[in-house]
């Protein structure tokens, strides 16, 4: 068609950064910024925005963005001796182009290949060599997707460990009308309370205060339902066991520069990681790690979601 914009192109963002808008023919569309390989947009095909994006996110290196997807490695939150979730999410990322092969069924044209690798200021303060591969993909339905693929490349015949996430930040309509299914009766360690270790006792997971808990050995799908949009966000994860549920409330949101004091009502974090056991590779040895973001009517029966309707939605 006449004057329709390319599913891939490279434009200048906030503060001039590059950024690769992503869009598929139906209307849906990403941007992801080359600094921290960060996706900050996710549109339905009806435009609205579905990943909350903090009005006062600075956009400015070497702060990590406030919002959307930041990549946290090598290190999650704390769990380890770098800066609070490592280095990849203020680093510039490269455009990859000639990325491994992805299995051939994949029928999307709007992705990109991102590649990051170590500067010599990282190897002082994290001294491993790695190849760090990201794809996002916009499927046909509007999915996002997002692989990850991490390789040892090392020689010096030395393995390394890390912790990871996608620290995916949803936007809600109101977090006290949001609830979190697929997490019920599971172990979690409890940020709030230096780690400590506790069994979920709810049927579903609400909101009326602050939470920062690792959910483990969660499965590979969770929803989270928005009332009042009526809307379910569908997360479909393989290679990244435990889930991170965060919400920093309002005093910690007031504490935060880059984030409004009543922007905690219209976001949630569910991200998908590895957190409670590291990932440990040899030299040559590349980990995987997946995560399928949908979003689909939702559907009620008793207060609980319809996984058929769900399933048959999203398929």
């Amino acid at each position: 068609m006449a004057g329709e914009k390319p599913q891939v192109e490279i434009v200048k963002g906030v503060n001039g950064l590059d950024k690769v808008v992503l869009r598929e023919v139906r209307g849906s569309s990403a941007e992801v910024y080359l600094y921290g390989g960060h996706v900050t947009s996710w549109k339905n095909d009806h435009e609205e925005e579905l990943l909350f994006l903090s009005n006062k996110a600075m956009f400015k290196p070497p702060k990590a963005i406030r919002g959307g997807i930041p990549i946290c490695f090598p290190q999650f939150g704390s769990h380890g001796t770098l800066e609070q979730h490592g280095f990849a999410r203020n680093r510039f990322w490269s455009i990859d182009t000639d990325p491994p092969p992805f299995p051939a069924n994949i029928s999307h044209n709007a992705f990109v290949d991102l590649i990051l690798k170590p500067s010599e200021e990282d190897a002082k303060i994290w001294p491993h060599s790695y190849e760090f591969r990201l794809r996002v993909a916009l499927g046909p339905g509007g999915d996002l997707m997002l692989t990850s693929r991490i390789r040892n490349t090392n020689n010096d015949g030395k393995a390394f460990s890390f912790t990871f996430a996608y620290h995916t930040y949803f936007l809600v309509s109101d977090i006290s009308e949001v609830r979190v299914e697929g997490l019920e009766t599971l172990d979690y360690l409890d940020n709030l309370q230096e780690k400590e270790r506790f069994t979920e006792q709810g049927d579903a997971i609400t909101f009326e205060s602050e939470v920062d808990k690792i959910y483990l050995s969660t499965p590979s799908k969770i929803a989270i339902i928005d009332h009042e949009k009526k809307r379910t966000f569908v997360l479909r994860k393989d290679g990244l066991p435990d889930a991170v549920v965060w919400n920093p409330w309002d005093k910690k949101a007031k504490a935060m520069s880059d984030f409004g004091d009543d922007e905690y009502k219209h976001m949630l974090c569910v991200e998908a990681a590895v957190v409670e056991k590291p990932i440990t590779l040899k030299p040559g040895e590349e980990w995987k790690g997946r995560l399928e973001l949908s979003a689909v009517p939702s559907s009620y029966c008793s207060g609980q979601l319809d996984p058929q309707k769900v399933l048959q939605a999203s398929s």
